[in-house]
Protein backbone atom coordinates (compact mmCIF):
# COMPACT_ATOMS: atom_id res chain seq x y z
CA UNK A 1 0.00 0.00 0.00
CA UNK A 2 0.97 3.21 -0.67
CA UNK A 3 1.88 6.03 2.13
CA UNK A 4 -0.95 8.50 3.30
CA UNK A 5 -1.53 11.17 0.17
CA UNK A 6 -3.49 14.12 -0.30
CA UNK A 7 -3.83 14.43 -4.47
CA UNK A 8 -4.74 18.24 -4.93
CA UNK A 9 -5.52 20.76 -7.51
CA UNK A 10 -7.02 18.48 -10.01
CA UNK A 11 -10.68 17.59 -10.99
CA UNK A 12 -12.57 14.79 -9.45
CA UNK A 13 -15.29 12.79 -10.71
CA UNK A 14 -17.50 12.20 -7.44
CA UNK A 15 -20.95 10.43 -7.18
CA UNK A 16 -22.71 14.18 -7.75
CA UNK A 17 -20.24 15.06 -10.55
CA UNK A 18 -17.20 16.46 -11.87
CA UNK A 19 -15.71 19.22 -9.04
CA UNK A 20 -12.43 20.54 -7.45
CA UNK A 21 -11.10 19.21 -3.99
CA UNK A 22 -8.76 16.65 -2.85
CA UNK A 23 -8.35 13.10 -2.58
CA UNK A 24 -7.06 11.86 0.45
CA UNK A 25 -5.74 8.00 -0.20
CA UNK A 26 -4.54 5.80 3.07
CA UNK A 27 -3.96 2.13 3.03
CA UNK A 28 -6.20 0.62 0.81
CA UNK A 29 -9.00 3.41 1.18
CA UNK A 30 -10.04 6.86 0.10
CA UNK A 31 -9.87 8.84 3.62
CA UNK A 32 -11.83 11.91 5.00
CA UNK A 33 -8.08 13.75 5.26
CA UNK A 34 -4.73 11.94 4.57
CA UNK A 35 -0.88 12.86 4.17
CA UNK A 36 1.48 14.52 2.36
CA UNK A 37 0.25 16.60 -0.30
CA UNK A 38 0.94 16.38 -4.14
CA UNK A 39 -0.06 18.21 -6.59
CA UNK A 40 -2.20 17.15 -9.46
CA UNK A 41 -2.91 20.55 -11.60
CA UNK A 42 -3.82 19.46 -14.86
CA UNK A 43 -5.17 16.23 -14.06
CA UNK A 44 -8.43 14.55 -13.78
CA UNK A 45 -8.75 11.97 -11.31
CA UNK A 46 -11.28 9.06 -12.14
CA UNK A 47 -12.67 5.83 -10.37
CA UNK A 48 -10.72 2.88 -11.35
CA UNK A 49 -12.36 0.93 -14.41
CA UNK A 50 -14.11 -2.40 -13.54
CA UNK A 51 -14.19 -4.86 -16.34
CA UNK A 52 -16.80 -7.55 -16.25
CA UNK A 53 -16.30 -9.31 -19.51
CA UNK A 54 -12.18 -9.26 -20.99
CA UNK A 55 -10.40 -12.50 -23.01
CA UNK A 56 -7.24 -10.00 -24.28
CA UNK A 57 -5.21 -11.98 -21.19
CA UNK A 58 -5.17 -15.38 -23.80
CA UNK A 59 -2.40 -13.28 -26.03
CA UNK A 60 -0.38 -12.86 -22.62
CA UNK A 61 -0.46 -16.83 -22.37
CA UNK A 62 0.11 -17.77 -25.58
CA UNK A 63 1.22 -15.47 -27.84
CA UNK A 64 1.06 -18.31 -31.19
CA UNK A 65 -0.79 -20.98 -31.64
CA UNK A 66 0.33 -23.61 -29.42
CA UNK A 67 3.13 -21.83 -27.53
CA UNK A 68 1.79 -21.70 -24.36
CA UNK A 69 3.67 -19.98 -21.41
CA UNK A 70 3.25 -20.64 -17.77
CA UNK A 71 -0.01 -18.67 -16.70
CA UNK A 72 2.01 -16.71 -13.92
CA UNK A 73 4.56 -15.62 -16.21
CA UNK A 74 0.92 -14.02 -18.48
CA UNK A 75 -0.43 -12.66 -15.59
CA UNK A 76 2.34 -10.34 -14.53
CA UNK A 77 2.03 -9.15 -18.27
CA UNK A 78 -1.88 -8.69 -18.26
CA UNK A 79 -1.38 -6.86 -14.42
CA UNK A 80 0.83 -4.50 -16.30
CA UNK A 81 -1.19 -4.01 -19.17
CA UNK A 82 -4.17 -3.88 -16.96
CA UNK A 83 -2.18 -0.55 -15.19
CA UNK A 84 -1.68 0.71 -18.41
CA UNK A 85 -5.49 0.85 -19.22
CA UNK A 86 -6.72 2.23 -16.09
CA UNK A 87 -8.15 -1.18 -15.10
CA UNK A 88 -8.32 -2.01 -11.53
CA UNK A 89 -10.68 -4.71 -11.18
CA UNK A 90 -11.18 -7.27 -14.39
CA UNK A 91 -13.14 -10.85 -14.54
CA UNK A 92 -10.95 -12.89 -17.28
CA UNK A 93 -13.55 -14.47 -19.54
CA UNK A 94 -12.58 -18.14 -19.39
CA UNK A 95 -13.89 -20.78 -20.96
CA UNK A 96 -14.82 -24.35 -20.13
CA UNK A 97 -15.66 -25.64 -23.74
CA UNK A 98 -15.53 -28.14 -25.98
CA UNK A 99 -13.77 -26.70 -27.79
CA UNK A 100 -10.63 -27.39 -26.71
CA UNK A 101 -6.89 -26.01 -26.37
CA UNK A 102 -7.05 -22.73 -24.21
CA UNK A 103 -10.90 -23.61 -23.88
CA UNK A 104 -10.82 -26.74 -22.46
CA UNK A 105 -11.46 -27.71 -18.48
CA UNK A 106 -8.02 -28.50 -18.30
CA UNK A 107 -6.92 -25.13 -18.83
CA UNK A 108 -9.74 -23.21 -16.79
CA UNK A 109 -8.43 -25.76 -13.70
CA UNK A 110 -5.12 -24.26 -14.19
CA UNK A 111 -5.97 -20.81 -14.89
CA UNK A 112 -8.00 -21.01 -11.74
CA UNK A 113 -4.64 -22.30 -10.12
CA UNK A 114 -2.74 -19.45 -11.31
CA UNK A 115 -5.09 -16.63 -10.05
CA UNK A 116 -5.40 -18.20 -6.64
CA UNK A 117 -1.41 -18.25 -6.54
CA UNK A 118 -0.41 -15.11 -8.09
CA UNK A 119 -0.62 -11.48 -6.18
CA UNK A 120 -2.01 -9.74 -8.38
CA UNK A 121 -1.95 -5.65 -8.22
CA UNK A 122 -5.21 -5.27 -9.65
CA UNK A 123 -8.19 -7.46 -8.70
CA UNK A 124 -8.18 -10.29 -10.99
CA UNK A 125 -10.98 -12.67 -11.15
CA UNK A 126 -12.56 -15.29 -13.30
CA UNK A 127 -15.39 -14.91 -15.24
CA UNK A 128 -16.42 -18.78 -16.31
CA UNK A 129 -17.71 -19.15 -19.96
CA UNK A 130 -20.05 -22.21 -19.53
CA UNK A 131 -20.76 -24.21 -23.10
CA UNK A 132 -24.49 -25.05 -22.79
CA UNK A 133 -24.52 -28.06 -24.25
CA UNK A 134 -21.89 -29.64 -22.05
CA UNK A 135 -25.04 -31.38 -19.70
CA UNK A 136 -23.22 -34.11 -18.30
CA UNK A 137 -20.56 -31.99 -16.95
CA UNK A 138 -22.51 -29.62 -14.96
CA UNK A 139 -22.26 -31.47 -11.38
CA UNK A 140 -18.45 -31.18 -12.14
CA UNK A 141 -18.42 -27.46 -13.28
CA UNK A 142 -20.87 -26.59 -10.38
CA UNK A 143 -18.09 -28.14 -8.17
CA UNK A 144 -15.65 -26.27 -9.88
CA UNK A 145 -17.17 -22.79 -9.12
CA UNK A 146 -17.41 -23.27 -5.93
CA UNK A 147 -14.05 -24.45 -5.10
CA UNK A 148 -12.63 -21.79 -6.76
CA UNK A 149 -14.46 -19.45 -5.61
CA UNK A 150 -15.73 -18.08 -9.02
CA UNK A 151 -18.80 -15.78 -8.51
CA UNK A 152 -19.73 -14.96 -11.74
CA UNK A 153 -20.61 -17.64 -14.73
CA UNK A 154 -21.86 -16.68 -18.26
CA UNK A 155 -23.69 -19.05 -20.83
CA UNK A 156 -22.50 -19.44 -24.26
CA UNK A 157 -23.08 -21.16 -26.88
CA UNK A 158 -20.76 -21.76 -30.17
CA UNK A 159 -22.00 -25.19 -31.49
CA UNK A 160 -22.26 -24.24 -35.17
CA UNK A 161 -26.44 -25.87 -34.65
CA UNK A 162 -27.16 -25.54 -38.69
CA UNK A 163 -24.58 -27.39 -40.18
CA UNK A 164 -24.58 -30.28 -37.37
CA UNK A 165 -29.08 -30.25 -37.76
CA UNK A 166 -28.14 -30.30 -41.50
CA UNK A 167 -25.55 -33.37 -41.49
CA UNK A 168 -23.16 -30.79 -43.13
CA UNK A 169 -19.81 -30.08 -42.39
CA UNK A 170 -19.46 -27.27 -40.11
CA UNK A 171 -17.53 -24.57 -41.49
CA UNK A 172 -13.29 -23.86 -40.42
CA UNK A 173 -13.76 -27.45 -38.94
CA UNK A 174 -10.22 -28.14 -39.87
CA UNK A 175 -8.54 -25.09 -38.68
CA UNK A 176 -10.92 -25.09 -35.04
CA UNK A 177 -9.36 -28.73 -34.40
CA UNK A 178 -6.14 -28.28 -35.31
CA UNK A 179 -6.18 -25.07 -32.42
CA UNK A 180 -7.92 -27.68 -30.31
CA UNK A 181 -4.69 -30.70 -30.85
CA UNK A 182 -7.51 -32.98 -32.28
CA UNK A 183 -8.26 -34.39 -36.00
CA UNK A 184 -10.71 -33.16 -37.73
CA UNK A 185 -13.04 -36.29 -37.20
CA UNK A 186 -12.66 -35.88 -33.02
CA UNK A 187 -13.20 -32.76 -32.96
CA UNK A 188 -17.02 -33.10 -35.73
CA UNK A 189 -17.76 -36.17 -33.30
CA UNK A 190 -17.60 -34.23 -30.08
CA UNK A 191 -19.63 -31.23 -31.82
CA UNK A 192 -21.92 -34.14 -32.93
CA UNK A 193 -22.40 -35.51 -29.43
CA UNK A 194 -22.76 -31.87 -27.88
CA UNK A 195 -25.68 -30.97 -30.19
CA UNK A 196 -27.54 -34.16 -29.94
CA UNK A 197 -27.95 -32.71 -26.19
CA UNK A 198 -30.35 -30.19 -27.00
CA UNK A 199 -33.04 -31.08 -25.22
CA UNK A 200 -31.64 -31.66 -21.78
CA UNK A 201 -29.70 -28.23 -21.71
CA UNK A 202 -32.96 -25.79 -20.11
CA UNK A 203 -33.45 -28.28 -17.26
CA UNK A 204 -29.23 -29.00 -16.98
CA UNK A 205 -29.08 -25.47 -16.39
CA UNK A 206 -31.82 -24.84 -14.10
CA UNK A 207 -30.26 -27.70 -11.70
CA UNK A 208 -26.53 -25.58 -12.19
CA UNK A 209 -27.94 -22.54 -11.07
CA UNK A 210 -29.77 -23.67 -8.56
CA UNK A 211 -26.47 -25.24 -7.00
CA UNK A 212 -24.48 -22.06 -6.95
CA UNK A 213 -26.86 -19.55 -4.35
CA UNK A 214 -24.93 -15.83 -4.78
CA UNK A 215 -23.23 -16.82 -8.08
CA UNK A 216 -24.11 -13.69 -11.21
CA UNK A 217 -25.42 -15.30 -13.76
CA UNK A 218 -25.15 -14.01 -17.50
CA UNK A 219 -25.29 -15.28 -21.09
CA UNK A 220 -23.65 -14.04 -23.99
CA UNK A 221 -24.42 -13.19 -27.68
CA UNK A 222 -27.64 -13.38 -27.74
CA UNK A 223 -29.35 -13.54 -31.11
CA UNK A 224 -33.42 -13.18 -30.21
CA UNK A 225 -35.54 -12.32 -27.47
CA UNK A 226 -36.70 -15.65 -27.03
CA UNK A 227 -33.43 -16.83 -26.79
CA UNK A 228 -32.99 -13.62 -24.40
CA UNK A 229 -36.12 -14.60 -22.12
CA UNK A 230 -34.76 -18.68 -21.80
CA UNK A 231 -31.90 -17.54 -19.86
CA UNK A 232 -33.87 -15.11 -17.97
CA UNK A 233 -35.84 -17.33 -16.87
CA UNK A 234 -33.12 -19.24 -15.39
CA UNK A 235 -31.90 -16.24 -13.02
CA UNK A 236 -29.25 -15.03 -15.71
CA UNK A 237 -29.99 -11.35 -15.73
CA UNK A 238 -26.82 -10.10 -17.69
CA UNK A 239 -27.16 -9.60 -21.42
CA UNK A 240 -23.44 -9.74 -22.45
CA UNK A 241 -22.98 -8.40 -26.10
CA UNK A 242 -26.98 -9.14 -27.48
CA UNK A 243 -26.76 -9.60 -31.08
CA UNK A 244 -29.53 -7.75 -31.77
CA UNK A 245 -31.94 -5.03 -30.27
CA UNK A 246 -34.95 -7.55 -29.62
CA UNK A 247 -32.29 -9.72 -27.51
CA UNK A 248 -31.20 -5.75 -25.79
CA UNK A 249 -33.28 -6.33 -22.47
CA UNK A 250 -32.55 -6.69 -18.75
CA UNK A 251 -29.07 -5.85 -17.56
CA UNK A 252 -27.19 -4.81 -20.81
CA UNK A 253 -23.24 -4.87 -21.39
CA UNK A 254 -22.12 -4.10 -24.39
CA UNK A 255 -18.24 -3.93 -26.07
CA UNK A 256 -16.08 -0.89 -25.42
CA UNK A 257 -14.14 -2.19 -29.25
CA UNK A 258 -17.60 -1.91 -30.39
CA UNK A 259 -18.22 1.78 -29.18
CA UNK A 260 -14.62 2.51 -30.44
CA UNK A 261 -14.93 0.97 -33.73
CA UNK A 262 -18.35 2.99 -34.40
CA UNK A 263 -20.22 -0.68 -34.96
CA UNK A 264 -19.87 -4.43 -34.90
CA UNK A 265 -16.93 -6.47 -36.15
CA UNK A 266 -19.80 -8.68 -37.50
CA UNK A 267 -22.29 -6.17 -38.35
CA UNK A 268 -24.32 -7.21 -35.03
CA UNK A 269 -26.66 -4.17 -32.52
CA UNK A 270 -24.10 -1.28 -32.70
CA UNK A 271 -23.03 -0.77 -28.68
CA UNK A 272 -23.68 3.33 -29.40
CA UNK A 273 -27.12 2.66 -30.07
CA UNK A 274 -27.79 0.73 -26.89
CA UNK A 275 -26.63 3.17 -25.30
CA UNK A 276 -28.25 5.76 -26.64
CA UNK A 277 -31.35 3.79 -25.83
CA UNK A 278 -30.68 3.28 -22.68
CA UNK A 279 -30.27 -0.25 -22.71
CA UNK A 280 -26.29 -0.49 -21.98
CA UNK A 281 -25.52 -0.32 -18.60
CA UNK A 282 -22.17 -1.08 -18.96
CA UNK A 283 -19.16 -1.44 -21.26
CA UNK A 284 -16.53 -4.41 -21.34
CA UNK A 285 -13.13 -4.94 -23.01
CA UNK A 286 -14.65 -8.03 -25.12
CA UNK A 287 -11.00 -8.62 -26.52
CA UNK A 288 -8.88 -5.20 -25.84
CA UNK A 289 -8.58 -3.47 -22.94
CA UNK A 290 -7.57 -0.03 -24.14
CA UNK A 291 -10.98 0.05 -25.36
CA UNK A 292 -12.22 1.12 -22.21
CA UNK A 293 -10.93 4.38 -21.60
CA UNK A 294 -11.25 5.25 -25.31
CA UNK A 295 -14.77 4.76 -25.37
CA UNK A 296 -15.33 6.70 -22.48
CA UNK A 297 -13.59 9.81 -24.14
CA UNK A 298 -15.34 8.74 -27.82
CA UNK A 299 -18.41 8.95 -26.23
CA UNK A 300 -17.48 12.26 -24.94
CA UNK A 301 -16.24 13.73 -28.05
CA UNK A 302 -20.00 12.66 -29.25
CA UNK A 303 -21.72 15.01 -26.39
CA UNK A 304 -21.91 12.36 -23.73
CA UNK A 305 -21.41 14.14 -20.30
CA UNK A 306 -18.17 12.65 -18.40
CA UNK A 307 -20.28 11.59 -15.58
CA UNK A 308 -22.83 9.36 -17.60
CA UNK A 309 -19.61 8.16 -20.19
CA UNK A 310 -17.30 7.08 -17.24
CA UNK A 311 -20.01 5.52 -15.50
CA UNK A 312 -20.36 2.95 -18.04
CA UNK A 313 -16.63 1.55 -17.18
CA UNK A 314 -16.70 2.09 -13.67
CA UNK A 315 -19.79 3.27 -10.97
CA UNK A 316 -22.18 1.15 -13.85
CA UNK A 317 -20.66 -2.45 -13.88
CA UNK A 318 -19.98 -2.12 -10.52
CA UNK A 319 -23.98 -1.51 -9.64
CA UNK A 320 -24.66 -4.12 -12.11
CA UNK A 321 -22.54 -6.78 -10.65
CA UNK A 322 -22.81 -5.87 -6.77
CA UNK A 323 -19.62 -4.15 -5.71
CA UNK A 324 -20.34 -1.53 -3.29
CA UNK A 325 -16.84 -0.79 -2.24
CA UNK A 326 -15.71 0.75 -6.00
CA UNK A 327 -16.52 2.73 -8.90
CA UNK A 328 -16.75 6.10 -7.22
CA UNK A 329 -14.69 8.29 -5.18
CA UNK A 330 -16.35 8.68 -1.81
CA UNK A 331 -14.66 8.42 1.46
CA UNK A 332 -14.74 4.42 2.48
CA UNK A 333 -14.66 3.45 -0.59
CA UNK A 334 -11.56 1.41 -2.20
CA UNK A 335 -8.65 3.27 -3.36
CA UNK A 336 -8.78 2.33 -7.12
CA UNK A 337 -8.26 5.32 -9.03
CA UNK A 338 -7.01 6.23 -12.48
CA UNK A 339 -5.00 9.83 -13.19
CA UNK A 340 -5.44 11.35 -16.59
CA UNK A 341 -3.77 14.35 -17.99
CA UNK A 342 -6.36 16.85 -18.72
CA UNK A 343 -5.37 18.14 -21.87
CA UNK A 344 -4.64 15.27 -24.09
CA UNK A 345 -6.72 12.76 -22.02
CA UNK A 346 -3.81 9.76 -21.24
CA UNK A 347 -4.16 7.25 -18.51
CA UNK A 348 -0.39 8.79 -16.38
CA UNK A 349 -1.42 6.81 -12.86
CA UNK A 350 -3.60 3.57 -11.92
CA UNK A 351 -4.00 2.91 -8.37
CA UNK A 352 -5.64 -0.39 -7.37
CA UNK A 353 -6.87 -1.04 -3.59
CA UNK A 354 -4.28 1.71 -2.66
CA UNK A 355 -1.16 0.16 -4.47
CA UNK A 356 -0.01 2.05 -8.23
CA UNK A 357 -0.33 -0.44 -10.79
CA UNK A 358 1.07 2.60 -13.79
CA UNK A 359 2.75 5.45 -13.57
CA UNK A 360 3.90 7.44 -16.47
CA UNK A 361 6.73 10.81 -16.58
CA UNK A 362 5.24 13.64 -14.92
CA UNK A 363 3.10 11.75 -12.86
CA UNK A 364 5.88 10.21 -11.42
CA UNK A 365 7.80 13.30 -11.23
CA UNK A 366 5.03 14.96 -9.40
CA UNK A 367 5.00 12.22 -6.65
CA UNK A 368 8.80 12.28 -6.60
CA UNK A 369 8.51 15.64 -5.50
CA UNK A 370 6.56 15.40 -2.54
CA UNK A 371 8.09 17.01 0.36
Amino acid sequence: MTRALTFEGAKVLRPDGLTGGSVCVEGDQIVERGGRQVDLSGYLVLPGIIDLHGDGFERHLAPRRGALANPLAGLAALDAELGACGVTTAWLAQFWSWEGGMRAPAFAREMATALQNYPALADLRMQLRLETHLTDQMDEVAEFVRSSGIDYVVFNDNLPHRALEAGKVPPRLTGSALRSGRSPEQHLAIMQAAHARGAEVQAALGRFVSQLPGVTFGSHDDATAERRACFDDLGAKIAEFPMAAEAAVGTVVMGAPNVVRGRSQHRNLAAADAIASGACLALASDYHYPSLAQAAFKLMSGGMRLPEAWALVSAGPARLIGLADRGRIATGARADLVFVEEDTLRIRGTMAGGRWTWLQDDMMQRLLTVD
